[in-house]
């Protein structure tokens, strides 16, 4: 059929996606990588530091060492066009679609429960997400990823896999990713060679990108955090950011500020003087660790800047697109779970399935979850083809926050009673799928 363009995702044509994603294959092959038991002391302590709140300095484990650049910032040619409309993946994407799953089914899905029940994620699943190589698909390979094109789709397809698991484990696990895009997409030659090693390595630092701000009908382009210039160079921040994932343990943040009436992107580091953190349960992806960020006039070098005014706006869209990928998994897992339910309980004879209401309303989400995921690979093709792409972020974002909400409400009640009590994990997914139409940032495709 004829179209404008092909959405597919990113990626070269070479057999393999890179060193990080022969790792990935490797270790998510296996049948189970480990059984999750008695937490470390140090997860209990966050555990309960969590339940009664609290509020502390940021992770200082790191320290990033300012680093020459090569004279100009890497970036990742766009994707190209063939003008055919096409869904069909490569083989590439296929194989990290299928390896991501398996990690999220067999990891992501086992640890959730407790996960969300401690609003914490283990530090051993943390890890093992980070030795998968994932974020290296974003980085080019000349700054140690594995990248050769704009890889929009393929993030699309990582993190709709590892929300089929569970959202609020798959925010943990895509969290310094988000950074690692940001300064592959807008840093300069001195940012990524200051920051992005780290990403490479195998000791992943946690990091996040905060933009949310809690008040009433947020909008991401009129912030109240803010930053100001200071005499000498260099710019002080203050503000609160609301909702940010594992902002306790988190090493680097993108902080998003209003300068000079304008908003604007500021990488901040946690040991900076200033930097601070209160935990914040939410209702849904609990697993997450959300937590507020605290900047109280917080002084950050000149190179502290990230991107432009206008890369700002790429950032919030391309934000919204993963949210999007992240409410077709976890719809996904909804239907998943209500076929065989509805098939195998049986009322006044007859499995429930027969009952017109009941088949009619899984149709509906099947319907819906087609409708979510179509807009959303558009969104993404057109974002990695470098094409304008801000009416298909607006109605993926629209259509996956409404739809996403009514998938989580549907499946709770095909389910009765069972749908209210936590024996399933469906009521979890509708507590999760509820973030999709308040979150900004958090992660980034």
């Amino acid at each position: 059929m004829a179209g404008e363009e092909r959405p597919r995702a990113g990626g070269n044509r070479r057999d393999l996606m890179g060193y990080g994603l022969v790792l990935l294959n490797k270790v998510s092959g296996l049948a189970i990588l480990d059984r999750f038991g008695l937490r470390k002391p140090a997860e209990r302590a966050l555990h309960d530091a969590t339940k009664v709140g609290f509020r502390t300095v940021a992770a200082a484990s790191r320290t990033f060492t300012p680093a020459k650049g090569k004279g100009k910032p890497a970036r990742l040619p766009s994707q190209k066009s063939n003008g055919l409309f096409d869904l069909s993946l490569d083989d590439e994407q296929q194989m990290i679609k299928d390896t991501v799953a398996e990690f999220a089914a067999e990891q992501l899905r086992p640890a959730a429960e407790e996960a969300d029940a401690s609003c914490t994620a283990p530090e051993k699943l943390l890890h093992t997400a980070s030795e998968l190589g994932v974020s290296l698909v974003g980085i080019p390979e000349d700054l140690g990823g594995a990248g050769t094109e704009r890889s929009a789709t393929t993030n699309v397809l990582i993190a709709e896999a590892m929300a089929h698991g569970d959202m609020g484990l798959a925010v943990a696990c895509l969290a310094p990713s988000a950074v690692s895009t940001a300064l592959t997409l807008w840093g300069d030659d001195q940012q990524q060679a200051t920051y992005l090693p780290s990403f490479t390595g195998e000791n992943v630092p946690s990091a996040a990108l905060a933009v949310l701000e809690a008040r009433p009908l947020f909008d991401a382009f009129s912030l109240q955090t803010k930053a100001k210039r200071v005499p000498g160079g260099g710019y002080q921040l203050t503000g609160v950011k609301s909702l940010v994932p594992r902002a306790a343990s988190a090493e680097l943040f993108v902080v998003a500020a209003e300068l000079e009436g304008k908003p604007e992107l500021f990488l901040v580091e946690s040991s900076t003087q200033g930097v601070s953190v209160e935990s914040e349960p939410s209702m849904g992806l609990r697993a997450a660790s959300l937590g507020r960020l605290i900047l109280e006039d917080v002084k950050v070098p000149a190179t502290a800047k990230l991107g432009t005014g206008e890369n700002y706006a790429e950032c919030i869209r391309l934000s919204r697109i993963a949210w999007s990928a992240l409410a077709v998994g976890t719809g996904q897992a909804v239907l998943d779970y209500v076929i065989p339910y509805v098939n195998e309980r049986v009322a006044f004879g007859e499995p429930i399935s027969n009952r017109q209401g009941v088949a009619f309303k899984v149709a509906d989400i099947g319907i819906e979850l087609d409708g979510m995921r179509l807009v959303t690979y558009r969104a993404a093709s057109r974002a990695e083809q470098g094409k304008t792409f801000a009416r298909e972020t607006a109605l993926a974002r629209r259509l996956c926050a409404d739809k996403g909400m009514q998938i989580g409400s549907d499946g709770v009640q095909l389910l009765g009673g069972h749908g209210f009590v936590k024996d399933h994990p469906v009521e979890r997914w509708y507590r999760d799928l509820r973030a999709i139409a308040v979150m900004e940032g958090a992660v980034l495709i």
